[in-house]
């Protein structure tokens, strides 16, 4: 069965997720959509995707500090609530005709700062929601979910959508968040971080001095550290390409919205299968050896794409790239919530998001700059040598000796 012996919360929480990346996914189609038909330069289209990372690399950090200090299912909700205001709002601006391009930035960024605190208290309240030897299959589960709504029926959805009227993906993502906010209210079970008292310590006092404290703890976890560094190359090189993508799309493969929404869908054709096998794939290759396996599959993934002009070579390495990355997710994602302790499981979490997605942020001005000066395809292959070199750095690092060290140690 999908859910298995997960328990009603966890379907509670798959089913709210489930509705946001449905969302989400309409938006990350129509939203370059709407500032291609807006400039086609590509730096300014670029910068509305560094414009919703840019709070990873400002407010990361302090993200975390809030998600172990509140109720991490109520801060979840008022979260989704905002970004339906913020989106909806946008959606009107469409429907009214006053959508402009710094409108979009200032949403988007708006969108992006809430997101550190979903984001961040979304991974860490898992552990409260399932038991801890359920979490690679609980992970996998939304993983799966994710990849279908935001990276398949959202993208072709919001493709559609947006061809036959620009407003309804907005107005529609903001309806998602309204109803997972709702359903995020319905969690059973106490969402407060466990400190006080606890095995892990005491508290400390301070904004800066809890921030500083789960940093510490990352950088001096061995493992973690590799993991946060190795994602944040990963990011940098998938932002680059990512900000040219609906330009590389339309110019280089010949697609329109609608061919557009389809080719971002390729993903999730092996993205269900890796959140579906995750947990066994991990199991006969051991998470390190899935690890590396991942970073393998990026390097081919960026020189196919920066070497074809086919739309159907273009989804076929993407359907195998949607794989990697949900088997990717759901390992690492769960080797996180294994070693991190409760008491610091928002901070640390924060500081590895900051690396994973405030890397995205500069990959984004990157890919700009480089498809500016030097053609659309130059992202790729600077992703290509760059996952290449990570591959080769890495190695032990990310191998399994590591990982039962890590397990070891219990730090």
């Amino acid at each position: 069965m999908f859910f298995g012996a997960l328990g009603p919360e966890f379907k509670k929480l798959w089913a709210s997720r489930t509705l946001s990346n449905l969302g989400d996914g309409m938006t990350l189609v129509a939203g370059p959509l709407l500032a291609a038909s807006l400039i086609r330069d590509p730096l300014l289209i670029a910068g509305l995707a560094f414009a919703q990372r840019l709070p990873w690399l400002l407010f990361a950090l302090v993200s975390g500090a809030l998600v172990d200090r509140l109720d991490r299912k109520l801060l979840m909700a008022a979260v989704d609530f905002f970004r339906s205001a913020a989106v909806g709002f946008l959606g009107i601006s469409v429907l009214l005709d006053f959508a402009s391009l710094p409108l979009m930035y200032v949403v988007f960024f708006l969108v992006g700062t809430t997101e550190t605190l979903f984001d961040t208290a979304s991974v860490s309240v898992l552990p409260a929601v399932v038991r801890e030897e359920d979490l690679a299959k609980a992970n996998g589960r939304l993983y799966s979910a994710q990849i279908v709504a935001n990276n398949m029926v959202g993208p072709s959805l919001g493709g559609l959508l947006f061809a036959s009227a620009a407003a309804l993906p907005f107005l529609l993502d903001a309806g998602t968040f309204a109803a997972a906010a709702a359903l995020i209210l319905t969690l059973r079970g106490g969402f407060r971080a466990r400190s006080a008292g606890s095995s892990e310590g005491i508290r400390a006092t301070t904004m800066r001095s809890e921030i500083a404290e789960g940093l510490s703890w990352l950088w001096c976890h061995r493992f973690l550290r590799a993991l946060a560094f190795t994602i944040g190359i990963m990011n940098l090189t998938f932002g680059a390409v990512f900000a040219v993508w609906v330009l590389f799309a339309q110019e280089r493969l010949g697609l329109g919205p609608a061919g557009y929404g389809v080719l971002a869908a390729s993903i999730p054709i092996g993205g269900v299968l890796g959140g579906l096998v995750a947990e066994r794939v991990s199991g006969i290759l051991g998470p390190g050896n899935t690890l590396k396996a991942g970073l393998l599959v990026e390097v081919v993934t960026h020189l196919v794409l920066a070497s074809t002009t086919s739309p159907v070579v273009a989804a076929m390495i993407l359907a195998l790239f949607g794989f990697h990355a949900i088997v990717w997710g759901t390992v690492s994602a769960s080797l996180r919530q294994e070693l991190i302790p409760d008491s610091l499981m928002g901070r640390v979490n924060s500081a590895y998001l900051f690396f994973d997605a405030g890397s995205a942020a500069l990959g984004a001005l990157l890919g700009g700059l480089l498809a500016n000066t030097l053609g659309l395809t130059a992202p790729f292959w600077f992703a290509a040598v760059c996952v290449a070199a990570l591959l080769v750095v890495m190695r032990r690092a990310l191998g399994e000796r590591a990982i039962e060290e890590a397990r070891g140690e219990g730090v």
